[in-house]
């Protein structure tokens, strides 16, 4: 499920995005996003991450406001009834957005914006900013990213189905985006998103 609230037109976008720029990383979970990102970031100060919002529980030592904002689900609600989101989707049973405020001024400020999201919201991103750059990133196989999602223990056997069966979708629509980058060598697919960052 998707839904997504009209913000500006493109026309408007488009005309705010040569002061900064719009990089859309995305890819399944469990792929290595959030660790490409952590990284990146420690490396590259003057990155800008927007921290997504989100209605599922924190995980062992994420942070509220660093890792994400977390909410409750009539909160959250409540801030797409008022419009506060880029973007907004439903993934796994909870909900993931882009507050829209924040990013919308550090792209004018003249920042490199970071988002870090689901496939659904990266397409309604990619809508309405078609300058943004996108990057998908990949697992090396199936079989080693099924490995990786058990590995990390947090979710159960329905919860890990489903994670799976999503990630079949979205490896499908890797080529609707700008660039893909295989996570195998941490190291190597690193140095592949700094070079398209930076490059």
């Amino acid at each position: 499920m998707m839904q997504v609230l009209p913000i500006q037109s493109a026309a408007t976008t488009k005309e705010c995005l040569p002061h900064g720029r719009l990089i859309v990383l995305t890819g399944p979970s469990g792929v290595g996003k959030g660790t490409l990102m952590r990284v990146l970031l420690q490396r590259h100060p003057e990155l800008y991450y927007s921290v997504s919002m989100t209605t599922r529980s924190p995980r062992s030592g994420e942070i509220n406001g660093k890792n994400y904002y977390f909410v409750s689900r009539s909160k959250f609600e409540q801030l797409v009834a008022q419009g506060e989101f880029l973007e907004w989707a439903e993934f796994a049973g909870n909900y993931y957005g882009t507050p829209r405020e924040v990013v919308l001024n550090q792209v004018n400020s003249g920042k490199l914006v970071v988002l870090e999201i689901e496939l659904e919201g990266a397409r309604q991103i990619r809508a309405s900013f078609p300058s943004a750059h996108s990057i998908f990133i990949l697992p090396p196989s199936f079989e080693e990213l099924e490995k990786r999602i058990r590995g990390r223990a947090q979710d159960s056997e329905e919860a890990i189905a489903r994670r799976l069966r999503r990630a079949q979708e979205e490896i499908q629509a890797a080529d609707e985006f700008d660039v893909q980058i295989v996570n195998d060598d941490f190291e190597t697919a690193l140095n592949a998103l700094e070079a398209e960052l930076f490059g």
